[in-house]
């Protein structure tokens, strides 16, 4: 269990949001759910989510050995944000993701959406650079295989 527990949060949880919850949040979500091993858990969601993942990102991830082709954007509620260990939103500081309370944190990533492969490389590799340190920081060795 993450050391830094604090009163009213979810120490296992955190929220990636994106606006459409089809490339950045799902890259993360992804990273933390398999390199946190169960310790803690993480869910994405978006402002306005897409219709369907963007397919640069699927095959990006695939590279890795991530299948996301089955995913699928999903609606922001507040009810999400309720008790989180921290929300992280991915690149809204344009003021496209919603106030949230409690801990959170703004990743100033850039939108995948219309970039070539090469690209979402780039952005891929720096979501899992932050979601690798977001997990030491939570207090959990990260299982990267």
């Amino acid at each position: 269990m993450p050391e830094n527990t604090r009163r009213g949060t979810s120490p296992n949880k955190v929220l990636f949001v994106c606006v459409h919850d089809s490339g950045r949040s799902k890259m993360a979500e992804a990273f933390f759910n398999r390199y946190a091993h169960g310790d803690a858990i993480a869910e994405s969601a978006g402002t306005e989510p897409g219709a369907s993942m963007n397919p640069i990102v699927v095959a990006a991830m695939k590279e890795l050995g991530f299948d996301l082709s089955t995913s699928l954007p999903q609606a922001l509620t507040s009810e999400m944000t309720w008790g989180v260990y921290m929300t992280i939103t991915m690149g809204c500081l344009d003021n496209t993701c919603p106030v949230f309370m409690g801990p959170k944190e703004d990743w100033a990533l850039n939108d995948p959406k219309g970039k070539d492969l090469a690209t979402v490389r780039l952005i891929r590799d720096e979501i899992k650079r932050l979601v690798i340190a977001l997990i030491q920081h939570m207090g959990i060795k990260p299982e990267i295989g």
